[in-house]
């Protein structure tokens, strides 16, 4: 019980202050997770994540899941989602509730916080590649990921490049020099993983049915959200269409209520998929929102629980090591990629933007100060720069 709060207690932090979208979050995971409280080492971290690239669903809430797994058992797991999730949950919930008068599009300290996710994601770049790609061979495999996923960036080729980088790393990367594999263990056992992964699919059958047969009640509001957070890959901004479809064309929300809510939810931390909880909150008020905000994130969670074990048996042997340092140099070409498009372009747009993003880096990775602060440091950076324009 300890450990779990101690995971809810990190979680909750990393819940207030993540701006920036999922590869941001990974930053601020990194920083957390790797760097300050050393719960995984960072060859686990990036197999974590290259793990969840492969998962539908939530990327980044996925991988905090799996670590929290790790760190607490499944105790651990549910309480870094709730740390991450409750507070954007919380308050777009609000907002679905009347808050609406507030005009944040032109917000100087919301810009600020972009900024900031410059830096993050710059900086987890910087240490991951300066440890997963250590020769030319996965130099070369980031910079090639980074090109493509730069050139064609959408969730299929994410995946695409992966595979590629997997098949490339198992042909010719198993002589080259690679960290010791950590002996770190899921305490869950393959059976509850098997069952998570049957349940996980039973529901995307069976959801439907129960749909048919009662189409005005609760079972379809859960089945629509189910469906968005289990067959979506890339997540954040991927999963948006699929709820539009769902929600608007049945007249549950307009689509005048649909946009508003996507403004709110670029203005908040933590995950894109609480939207799900705005949507649901004006369908319903708080019952709705957490029956919405529950059905999204049911898929993401069963998909680690039945992953996590036969992953940490995978990842012990000689050709499953070789694929994966083809899969983690192309992830860090996949941040690479992020970093340029959709971070930099969003946020940098003046000499003073990408001042305050290389302060804001200079900090982060010489002076070691917490990433929170640096998050109050350009949101109060982003408001003066808003002021002298």
């Amino acid at each position: 019980m300890h450990r779990a709060l101690e995971v809810l207690a990190a979680a909750t932090r990393l819940g207030l202050t993540s701006f920036g979208g999922p590869v941001a979050h990974l930053g601020y995971f990194r920083q957390e997770y790797v760097e300050r409280r050393r719960w995984v080492n960072e060859q686990t971290y990036v197999d974590l994540v290259a793990l969840c690239q492969f998962l539908p669903g939530p990327a980044s809430s996925q991988v905090g899941i799996a670590i929290g797994i790790l760190r607490a058992g499944l105790l651990g797991g549910l309480a870094a989602w709730i740390g991450f999730t409750l507070p954007s949950a919380l308050a777009l919930v609000l907002f679905a509730l009347g808050i609406r008068d507030l005009d944040l599009s032109s917000a100087g300290w919301l810009h600020g916080l972009k900024v900031a996710a410059v830096a993050v994601v710059a900086q987890a770049v910087w240490g991951m590649a300066r440890t997963l790609c250590p020769d030319r061979e996965r130099a070369t495999i980031a910079m090639l990921a980074a090109v493509v996923l730069t050139a064609w960036s959408t969730a299929g080729t994410q995946v695409l490049v992966i595979v590629v980088a997997g098949f490339v790393g198992w042909r010719l990367l198993r002589d080259s020099t690679s960290l010791a594999v950590p002996d770190v263990r899921a305490p869950i056992g393959r059976r509850l993983g098997a069952v998570a992964l049957v349940v996980f699919f039973a529901l995307l059958v069976c959801l439907p049915v129960g749909r048919y047969l009662a189409p005005r009640s609760w079972i379809a509001v859960f089945d629509s959200f189910y469906r968005a957070g289990a067959l979506v890959f890339g997540g954040g901004h991927v999963v948006l269409p699929l709820l539009q479809a769902e929600v608007v064309p049945p007249g549950w929300v307009s689509n005048e209520q649909f946009l508003a809510g996507y403004g709110a939810a670029q203005a908040v931390p933590g995950p894109l998929f609480t939207f799900a909880a705005y949507l649901g909150a004006v369908m319903n008020g708080w019952a709705g929102a957490a029956l919405a905000l529950g059905a999204i994130f049911l898929p993401a969670f069963l998909l680690v629980v039945g992953a996590l074990p036969f992953w940490e048996v995978l990842r012990t042997r000689v050709s499953f090591q070789a694929a994966l340092r083809g899969i983690n140099a192309a992830v860090v070409g996949l941040l690479l990629s992020a970093l340029y498009h959709p971070v930099w372009t969003s946020a940098i747009h003046a000499p003073a933007d990408f001042a305050l993003a290389l302060a804001s880096f200079g900090l982060l990775s010489f002076w070691r100060i917490p990433p929170w602060l640096v998050v109050a440091f350009a949101a109060a950076g982003g408001s003066a720069i808003a002021t002298l324009r």
